[in-house]
């Protein structure tokens, strides 16, 4: 190849793989498989490597990172990034607004741009003739770090500009933070490793920018979101939603949330709006930013000394709180699991009083250093169980003391084992064990397994404590008279509970698979042992080899199912159940090409007449698809029934296709469920 097709080549491949990475990464609709990207990157490196004088700042290969620094340079940002001021209430943010209302002498509603205000680091982005030149944090919001290296590793972040339309000198400013998965994945990893932990997403995404070493920066799931401009020029835009709009023609990726709204009704509508949702977000925010939208009233409200007077952060109830630890109490769950739980001085965090946090084990209150009586961050983030996430050092006091490992199990005083390789003491009492008692019959009851309507985790407490139950075997032979008895039990909630069993008989083999409790045994790992092996006995007597051979299955889960299956106690449970009626339907073995859902991503919402939204889970399961819990650009098919609400909503501004109850019941008809 001559030097001129080489040199074609590579800037083809470079424009390939800009394409495809914003496809990726900022529209999440990625266009080719990620070994096929693969193949073009590395044809561009070996290119590179063959003429290193073709190498240039905004080739995606800049993205691996390059040698560590010595140390990090200092900015100076030509237009400083600026605070802003906060509201704590809705009467703050009306006062906001009137107050800018009044300098404007207008009494029509304004216009404002809503933000969410994610939970990240703060980033200046330059870019001379289209291409990335420098990035730097906001520091003290007039000198910065120089952090080129590392944003040049973050994938969302495009090293060239897309189009031909833009500035020759574009200043971009936005957030860099972690989503939520990447992490917990990434906590995790460090568990695992012995290594430190991060307190929350933005510690995380703040220790990786300053990596000196941006080779570690490019391992981090980071991400960014832009939220204005700087040093384009007045000219370009009329109105902020104009820039965010430019932004996204540019390659950037702008806030899927964002909205324009007018008056400040509108902006405290928005906020609560968001603010019930914001647990179900897939990255931390912090609160609303709203901005006046047109830029000319922007610039005759001008600024005060730290912040502009035309844009202010309505602030969400905090998630993180410092309170003191008061004691550690040690709880059983169905696996005979030893759980250390933190009794806390009661704060409030993430909207409610927390009194209780998890501490997971005793290698992770070693990696704390925690200690009875130190003054802990508590983090709560949506439904998150509360827990603990740092020491404050500072405040420990001499009255500080060790927290004790138990010599036996808290409940039944057997004997506690760690298994090699494993964090987490264990009970040796099995069912001999009360606490594991009541956690397998809980597991047994719920939703996603039998899904006994109105066996609650009191009432299974108070049948176990009342000797009335062992095994979930003997839930099939309550009687009314045993039921009433019971405190807070009347006639009519008795039979309702009868009757909630008898129906519960009538299930899926994945489903009564998965409330066995076998370990390791989710839903998806159910459903794959129930189409493997197709009915109770082959599975009860199948090898470790053989169970090898279903997907989802390794050595570990493997060794948890046959050490289940071959225990005499847990063979005659399951008799009696099926001696109870417990049954289900011949389960129909589908290959791979008697799926015609394979590769699809389909949503359930809304009520659901003829079955509940699990059990048509499994069946869609089954036919190949995966089943989300949200909408976005990647879904096949949204079911909807009675009711639905935002997912609906969001599927018909995407386009997606929506079929309702009978369409999704014609469908299991057809394929024969």
């Amino acid at each position: 190849m001559s030097d001129a097709s080489s040199r074609a080549r590579l800037e083809s491949l470079r424009e390939q793989l800009h394409e495809h990475s914003h496809r990726y990464y900022v529209l999440d609709e990625p266009s080719i498989p990620d070994a096929e990207y693969d193949r073009l990157f590395r044809e561009l490196q070996e290119l590179e490597e063959q003429h290193p004088e073709w190498r240039s700042d905004d080739s995606p290969t800049r993205r691996v990172g390059g040698a560590p620094l010595a140390a990090f340079s200092q900015v100076r940002h030509e237009t400083p990034m600026l605070s802003l001021d906060n509201a704590f209430s809705e009467q703050e943010l009306r006062d906001f607004d009137a107050r800018i209302r009044g300098r404007l002498e207008s009494e029509r509603p304004l216009g404002y741009v809503c933000e969410p205000k994610l939970d990240g680091i703060a980033v200046s982005l330059l870019y001379v003739d289209g291409v990335l030149v420098r990035g730097a944090t906001r520091g003290d919001g007039q000198t910065g770090e120089d952090i080129s290296e590392n944003v040049r590793t973050i994938q969302s972040i495009p090293l060239k500009l897309k189009g031909e339309s833009w500035p020759s000198e574009l200043e971009v400013r936005g957030e860099i933070y972690m989503p939520r998965a990447g992490f917990e994945k990434l906590n995790t990893e460090a568990r695992e490793q012995g290594s430190k932990t991060f307190v929350n997403p933005r510690n995380a995404a703040a220790g990786s920018l300053r990596q000196l070493d941006s080779r570690i920066t490019a391992k981090r799931p980071l991400e960014m979101c832009c939220y204005g401009v700087a040093v384009a020029g007045d000219s370009w835009f009329e109105r902020h939603s104009d820039a965010l709009a430019r932004l996204a023609d540019w390659g950037f990726r702008v806030n899927a949330e964002m909205a324009v709204v007018e008056g400040v009704d509108a902006c405290v509508d928005y906020y609560h709006r968001l603010l019930s949702r914001r647990d179900h977000l897939s990255y931390d925010i912090d609160g609303i930013v709203f901005k006046v939208d047109d830029v000319a009233l922007q610039q005759k409200l001008g600024f005060v000394s730290r912040a502009p007077r035309w844009a202010i952060a309505h602030k969400f109830p905090a998630q993180e709180e410092t309170t003191v630890l008061r004691d550690v109490e040690f709880q059983v769950g169905r696996t005979g699991a030893v759980t250390p739980v933190a009794k806390l001085k009661p704060v409030f965090v993430g909207g409610v009083t927390v009194s209780n946090a998890t501490l997971h084990n005793f290698d992770e209150i070693d990696r704390l250093g925690v200690k009875i009586g130190d003054t802990v961050v508590v983090r709560r983030a949506g439904d998150v169980i509360p827990q603990i996430v740092q020491v404050v050092l500072a405040r420990r006091e001499a009255s500080v003391r060790d927290i004790a490992v138990p010599a036996c199990c808290p409940v039944c005083n057997s004997e506690l084992e760690r298994a090699p390789g494993e964090a987490v003491l264990r009970c040796t009492g099995g069912l001999v064990c009360a606490a594991q008692r009541k956690e397998a019959i809980k597991h047994f009851a719920s939703r996603k397994a039998m899904d006994i309507d109105g066996l609650g985790d009191k009432l299974v407490e108070q049948l176990v404590d009342a000797g009335l139950i062992e095994t979930m075997a003997d839930l099939y032979k309550l009687s009314l008279d045993q039921l009433v008895e019971l405190e807070r039990m009347g006639k009519k909630s008795a039979e309702n509970l009868l009757a909630a069993l008898t129906a519960s008989k009538d299930t899926s083999f994945a489903r009564f698979l998965y409330a066995l409790g076998i370990r390791e045994v989710g839903e998806a790992t159910a459903l794959n042992l129930a189409q493997h092996f197709q009915t109770l006995d082959a599975l009860a007597e199948a090898s470790e080899e053989s169970l090898l051979e279903v997907a989802d299955v390794g050595p570990i889960v493997a060794s948890h199912i046959h050490s289940f299956f071959a225990s005499d106690h847990n063979r005659e449970v399951i008799r009696q159940l099926r001696d109870c009626g417990v049954c289900w339907p011949e389960v129909v073995s589908r290959s791979d090409t008697d799926q015609p859902l394979a590769g699809q991503t389909w949503v359930l919402t809304g009520n659901l007449e003829s079955m509940t939204r699990s059990q048509a889970k499994e069946k869609l399961q089954t036919l190949g698809a995966k089943v989300a819990g949200s909408v976005s650009s990647k879904t096949d098919c949204l079911a909807a029934g009675a009711n639905a609400g935002s997912k609906l909503r969001k599927a018909e501004e995407l386009g997606i296709s929506i079929i309702n109850e009978a369409e999704l019941l014609a469908l299991f008809d057809r394929e024969k469920l």
